[in-house]
């Protein structure tokens, strides 16, 4: 399908309420560029780990929109002026100029499909679902997951860390959680190497739909691997649903900001001798997360890994 992109230049101000506007046309696929530096809370939210930096905000923005070449585009824009216009008596919208770009001929749906491939961890073979199966990965583990919304494939370090440090310490029978799971990629891959139960925490409900997704897309019974939302750090609820002193294996590919609180709170869901396997954590960080697992007396450290500049902690409950 071809589209045709146009831009409205405008100010940081008015950028949601044309984003509305053009939402409420029938407008999809809206892009905003502007220079305003995300917070603290922000970054948490959006599962990012560090800031980066920007130039000065100038409260001058932009948003891109796009329309399929067989519309009437004339009719579109002429829609889109009077919105813009409207706007004007309840924000400074700026220019509100609208200019038109090329974009190229691409089947965005299935184009970026060229870029994932099979590749291996260990001696997991991870794999696209349209990817078949293969001799070479026959009696290997093989794990089918596609790209969703904002959650993991495996080919991240952090992902990978974790992951190889399940292959590791899984011997079979264990009981999982797995605190931020995203797509579920790390239960689908404890239970393939022989755990028998794992369970799943996030602050995103669409985790449980891609979790699940993941799950049936790798033959693991719906019994095998629950998601619940919430926030096991402060949610007495999500705790208790939890459970106490009932897991072997706790693992969690998340923030550092969040694994500091976390690492106080969560060996009271651990049996005596379960291991803590995180990652999430940039090598900046690294000192600070584990001065932090060191001040709870109930866990020690017995592995810190690192792949670029991506770091893997592994504790382990005292008790055994």
């Amino acid at each position: 399908m071809k589209w045709n992109r146009y831009t409205i230049k405008t100010t940081t101000e008015a950028v949601d309420l044309i984003s509305c506007m053009l939402a409420e046309l029938g407008i999809e696929g809206i892009e905003i560029q502007d220079n305003v530096q995300l917070t603290q809370e922000e970054a948490k939210t959006m599962f990012v780990d560090f800031i980066p930096e920007l130039p000065p905000d100038d409260g001058t923005a932009k948003v891109n929109f796009y329309i399929d070449a067989d519309e009437d585009d004339n009719t579109i824009l002429g829609k889109v002026e009077e919105g813009l216009e409207e706007l004007r008596t309840f924000v400074n919208v700026g220019d509100a100029t609208v200019t038109e770009s090329q974009t190229e001929d691409k089947d965005w749906i299935n184009n970026w499909k060229q870029y994932w491939h099979t590749f291996t961890i260990g001696d997991l073979y991870i794999k696209p679902t349209w990817e078949p199966v293969t001799d070479e990965m026959k009696g290997h583990q093989v794990l089918s997951i596609d790209p969703g919304t904002a959650f993991g494939t495996g080919s991240h370090e952090t992902t990978r860390m974790v992951i190889l440090q399940l292959q590791k310490y899984i011997k079979g029978g264990e009981e999982v959680l797995d605190v931020g799971c995203g797509s579920g990629i790390l239960s689908v891959v404890a239970l393939k190497y022989g755990a028998n139960h794992a369970l799943g925490t996030d602050l995103d409900p669409n985790a449980i739909i891609a979790s699940e997704e993941n799950a049936q897309q790798n033959d693991i019974a719906p019994e095998k691997l629950e998601v619940i939302e919430g926030n096991i750090i402060d949610d007495k609820a999500v705790q208790d649903r939890c459970g106490y002193e009932c897991y072997d294996v706790v693992c969690a590919n998340i923030l550092a900001d969040v694994l500091e609180p976390l690492s106080a709170e969560i060996t009271q869901h651990m049996k005596p001798g379960a291991y803590f396997i995180t990652s999430g954590i940039i090598d900046t960080k690294e000192q600070e997360v584990a001065e932090c697992f060191k001040k709870n007396p109930e866990l020690e450290i017995v592995e810190i890994n690192h792949d670029g500049e991506w770091v893997n902690i592994t504790a382990r409950k005292r008790g055994i």
